[in-house]
């Protein structure tokens, strides 16, 4: 595949979408083609059947190949579920040498002590995610490479996972005759996808509404602070209008779709749709007001369990205070009314989030929907992770081709290993490269 390219596979509960996309000339983000499929092996997130998940992603990959007349080997794919949670933690080193400056092996060493942390059975920590560092007590250091200490401290945001479930949706795409360039954490790839870096400083709650899970990315002073996934989404919500209205849950869908609003006021009692009854039956009839009634209870079930979070991260405390409000995203955030409830419930600012932040502008409005932003942020991510690589390739080159010119002399060859200046291997990676050998090993 190109060098340029990058594929985001979003395996969602209701759907899976592949996307390609590449960098146009200035700098924006051009998608080649799209490909969704119904998903059928994914309950909340998590794969639950492993063949039906791959026949999905295939239908979804052949159809954005199709799209873009091009063959895809590596996709970028995403991780959510209801098994995901996080917590705050806090660590120290200890340097050996105080007269020596702070480097990258110090905060490695950092990371790596976190990741020694006892989790539950069957859990692995995902994502480590330094908040704040201290030097000898100096407090609020946001970079402290460079600085003279002795003792190195820092404040976490942990992501901790179950193993089992990273590896079944690794497997699938194995499965599937794709091979993982890299795993990101799906309110991540959204929140690149929507969020503007000014919204990012200010302090702002993503949250993106899918078919069998909520979301919830907080950042703020342009790093991020918490995130949840909670367990319900837009597929509640059509179950309950099945169950309240005794129909099929097709129609209980177009109706969501259709007709559904959050706020029950706007309709007149008067107001009625006629559902055609099954094979022969009478047709139904539901008035718009118990329909947006039945779905008003259900949202602000789940707008209530993300308020929680805010408050769980701080919100209420001055310092922590998020001035942008709330950016809701996903295909739960085109509901009627929505914005106006959630609004009504946290008092906080609420925008809804789409995905044209960095999408060229000549894009289709179907990508632009927020349906497609976590797609979109995978995608990016894919790019960004290239970009990584080819920066490590060129410096790799560059250093060989330095010391073969170089005399070998002491002085020479210390510059030379100081030059290269490389990129610390996020945790996201390192965890791709164990999914991968791990299924290499279990073939």
């Amino acid at each position: 595949m190109e060098h340029n390219l990058a594929v985001g596979l979003d395996i969602g509960t209701t759907k899976i979408v592949a996307m390609i996309g590449r960098k146009n000339d200035y700098g924006k983000l051009e998608i080649l083609g799209i490909g969704r499929s119904k998903s059928l092996g994914v309950h909340r997130g998590v794969v639950n059947n492993i063949t039906q998940t791959i026949q999905s992603i295939q239908q979804a990959v052949q159809e954005a190949e199709a799209a873009a007349n091009m063959k895809i080997t590596d996709v970028t794919v995403g991780i959510a579920g209801q098994h995901i949670r996080s917590l705050q933690h806090s660590d120290y080193i200890t340097r050996p040498d105080s007269e020596t400056v702070i480097d990258d092996d110090d905060i490695d060493r950092l990371i790596n002590q976190v990741h020694k942390l006892v989790m539950l059975p069957g859990e692995e920590i995902i994502h480590v995610l330094p908040q704040e560092y201290k030097v000898d007590g100096q407090a609020e250091i946001k970079e402290p490479i460079g600085m003279y200490g002795g003792r190195l401290e820092a404040n976490f945001h942990v992501v901790v996972g179950q193993v089992s479930s990273i590896r079944n949706i690794g497997r699938c795409v194995k499965s599937s005759g794709l091979s993982l360039e890299g795993i990101t954490l799906e309110p991540l790839a959204s929140a690149n996808a929507v969020l503007s870096q000014e919204e990012k400083e200010a302090g702002v709650a993503l949250i993106d509404i899918g078919g069998g899970t909520t979301d919830l990315a907080i950042f703020r002073d342009g790093i991020i602070r918490h995130t949840a996934v909670i367990p319900f989404g837009g597929n509640v919500i059509t179950e309950d209008i099945k169950e309240g209205c005794s129909i099929i849950e097709k129609q209980a869908e177009l109706l969501k779709i259709k007709f559904g609003s959050a706020w029950p006021g706007e309709n007149k009692d008067n107001e009625i749709v006629s559902i055609p009854g099954l094979r022969g039956r009478e047709p139904k009839e539901i008035t718009l007001k118990n329909l947006s009634k039945i779905i008003h209870a259900r949202v602000v079930e789940i707008i209530e369990q993300v308020y929680v979070e805010i408050k769980n991260y701080g919100h209420e405390e001055q310092k922590k205070k998020l001035i942008a409000g709330i950016v809701l995203t996903g295909g739960g955030s085109q509901l009627k009314h929505l914005k106006q409830l959630v609004e009504y419930i946290t008092g906080m600012d609420t925008r809804i989030g789409y995905p044209n932040e960095h999408l060229a502008g000549d894009s289709d409005e179907d990508i632009t929907s927020p349906l497609f932003a976590t797609a979109v942020g995978l995608v990016l991510d894919g790019l960004k992770r290239q970009q990584r690589k080819k920066v490590e390739t060129e410096t790799i080159t560059e250093t060989e081709v330095e010391e073969e010119e170089a005399d070998t002399t002491e002085e020479n060859v210390n510059n030379i290993v100081e030059e290269p200046k490389k990129e610390r291997k996020s945790f996201l990676d390192k965890l791709t490269e164990r999914v991968k050998d791990f299924l290499d090993n279990a073939e």
